[in-house]
């Protein structure tokens, strides 16, 4: 097994790397100064050039990349351009928040989408699963501003049973009652084209298993379908299902972003929004390079997982 992990680190460090040259070298391109923004439209040209200076913009680029680079590895992530503060404590204050709200969000896309396709399959009904499948359709299609916006209408405007925005005022602790209110609405919006892409895939699998010679075995045998399904076809479609779920993790952080604005939810979308706005490069890209570092992570855990899950894949990668 530690051979198999071994194997797929040098892959996922020259992703980090590619990623670091590419998220450096397109934030450049983007038109305007942050010495210019920073100085104001009346500044004089003195006063852009001092703060290009004590910024470090008027090194050359590639000297910028390597600086950068080297303070990344020594765990400097330096400061902002526009707020003037550390970046780790910026980073520090929204990561809690979206932390809370992806892994909420993640732990009901799993939920309901072993719901969705365990229970379709164990129903057996055609009625079932074509509303199933309709659901799951405007689950997908829906984009994730429309979700938010409907749930803020009908759950905090038209029956006013959840707040419409925020986090809890006394923290996720204090009060565990309150605090799943204010979670449930952003992260049941992010959940649900997750869970509606997992449960297709989890459901095809399922059928794939269900039409495999064991079953057919195991049916002669007098074993029941529930007893099928739960003990040996689920197991088996959970490799390919575990695969997806590690893609579509990535999604969340992604869909994070745009929930955190609808929900007024004060995480790390909140602020890689700002930094856009406002040209802070070094905030930017230490917020894009966090989340493809998550991704890279996710990936390698999902690889560990369907190694555990199925031996094949192990002994292949150590081979």
């Amino acid at each position: 097994m530690l051979r198999y992990v071994a194997s797929r680190v040098p892959s996922a460090l020259l992703v980090l790397f590619l990623a670091s040259v590419v998220v450096f070298s397109i934030l450049r391109l983007i038109p305007g100064d942050p010495a210019t923004t920073l100085a104001g439209p009346d500044a004089s040209p003195e006063a852009v050039a001092a703060i290009r200076a004590d910024l470090g913009l008027d090194q050359p680029v590639v000297s910028q990349y390597f600086t950068w680079l080297g303070n990344l590895a020594t765990g400097d992530l330096g400061r902002s351009y526009v707020v003037g503060v550390s970046i780790s404590s910026l980073v520090g204050d929204g990561l809690a928040n979206t932390l809370v709200l992806t892994g909420a969000a993640l732990l009901l896309a799993i939920l309901l989408a072993l719901a969705i396709s365990v229970g379709g399959i164990l129903a057996d009904r055609r009625w079932l699963n074509a509303v199933l499948s309709v659901i799951n359709t405007v689950a997908v299609a829906l984009p994730t501003f429309v979700t938010g916006t409907l749930l803020i209408v009908l759950l905090a405007v038209v029956w006013r049973v959840l707040p419409a925005g925020g986090t809890p005022p006394l923290g996720f602790t204090t009060r565990p009652d309150l605090a799943a209110q204010y979670l449930l609405m952003p992260a049941l919006c992010l959940a649900l084209p997750v869970a509606a892409a997992l449960s297709r895939f989890l459901t095809e699998a399922l059928h794939t298993q269900l039409g495999a010679p064991y079953v057919m075995t195991a049916r002669a045998l007098g074993i029941s379908r529930r007893r099928i399904v739960l003990t040996q076809a689920l197991p088996n479609a959970l490799p390919s299902a575990v695969t997806v779920l590690g893609l579509q993790t990535g999604a969340l952080l992604g869909g994070a972003v745009l929930v955190e604005a609808i929900f007024a939810w004060p995480g790390l979308g909140q602020l890689i929004e700002q930094g856009i706005s406002g040209r802070d490069y070094p905030l930017v890209q230490v917020l894009v390079m966090l989340a493809v570092l998550v991704f890279v992570v996710i990936q390698l855990v999902t690889d560990l997982v369907n190694a555990l899950l199925d031996p094949r894949i192990r002994l292949g990668g150590a081979a």
